[in-house]
């Protein structure tokens, strides 16, 4: 009998012995620098059990080793908390920096920039090429209803959603800059503001100018008159769904449409684009001018006038200055 417990005291001690190099061969491998040899991405499908995440991992050459990738999960109690997402393995990750990782749930973070003045049919087309996001669009929305900026989003969400969240922006911004607007001005609504910055922000690329070009309008509506706008005539023949292709003629400024503003009095009947935030603003705070005309000035910006002797003047400098580029 004692020579049984003696025997059972050896196969114990023995067992304790393989068990400590098995848990220190384990941990130096969970520990030790892992396979890949450059930063690699991987998608975690939403559902995907343990075996199912080694295996992918595995494959993609993260770990080296799936069934020590599970021991070692099992044994830092993280089987239930590895999070579904898209996760960016830096060169050489251990086991355990995989796993700490996983359960992070730090996902890679992909953004969508979308540039002021596009119309809802461009801003359809980039989303709808947009790597990573799932399902259509859905139907296209209203001109000028997105507010066109920088969107992050992670794979597996959703293009209506993103929409969704484009639409939200605007009517926040909208909300946030309304009540702040500049006293007198000829803009009953938010909804009219959104359609005088979208005239404004197809009319400059610059920056600085915009305050200035609204002003312009601004002017013109307080006097009554027409905004003889070019780039309205343009959305009255495309519909915006994409450039005219060419310089505007005579017979297009003389074509009805109820974006023609050489043609009809006030503000367009909508939107000709999505304005940005920097539009919006200018729009709503106009800078106080007695600008009444503008022209391009060569230099890819606008020469302003307060007569129409003085911009007369300003369109045969411009008129000579394409000559001469020509």
């Amino acid at each position: 009998m004692r020579r049984l417990a003696g025997l059972v005291a050896i196969a114990a001690s023995a067992l304790l012995v393989v068990a400590g190099l098995l848990a220190f061969y384990g941990l130096d491998r969970l520990e030790r620098a892992g396979p890949l040899t450059a930063d690699t991405v991987v998608y975690i499908p939403q559902g995907s059990g343990l075996d199912a995440i080694a295996g992918r991992l595995e494959r993609a050459g993260v770990i080296d080793d799936a069934l020590v990738f599970r021991l070692g999960v099992h044994a830092f109690g993280a089987a239930r908390d590895l999070r579904a997402g898209e996760y960016l393995f830096p060169a050489a990750l251990s086991m355990q920096g995989a796993v700490e990782l996983l359960t992070s749930g730090r996902t890679v973070v992909r953004r969508l920039t979308l540039a002021e003045g596009l119309t809802s049919f461009e801003i359809v087309a980039l989303i709808a090429k947009a790597e990573a996001l799932e399902g259509a669009v859905g139907a296209e929305p209203a001109e000028g209803s997105l507010l066109p900026e920088t969107y992050h989003y992670a794979r597996g969400d959703t293009r209506a959603d993103l929409v969704k969240r484009m639409g939200r922006a605007l009517d926040e911004t909208l909300t946030e800059l309304w009540p702040g607007r500049a006293p007198g001005l000829p803009i009953a609504t938010p909804e009219e503001a959104v359609v005088l910055a979208s005239i404004v922000e197809k009319e400059t690329g610059v920056v600085g100018e915009r305050p200035l070009v609204a002003s312009v309008f601004v002017n013109r509506l307080k006097k009554g008159m027409r905004l003889q706008s070019d780039p309205t005539v343009v959305y009255g023949l495309t519909g915006g769904k994409g450039p005219l292709g060419r310089a505007l003629i005579r017979k297009d400024l003389q074509t009805p449409s109820p974006y023609n503003t050489y043609l009809i009095d006030g503000l367009p009947s909508g939107p000709i684009a999505n304005p940005g935030r920097a539009a919006l603003e200018a729009v709503l705070n106009p800078a106080n001018t007695a600008y009444l005309y503008f022209v391009a000035d060569g230099s890819g910006g606008h020469a302003f006038a307060k007569t129409l002797a003085e911009h007369n003047r300003n369109v045969a400098k411009w008129r000579k200055i394409k000559k001469q580029n020509n």
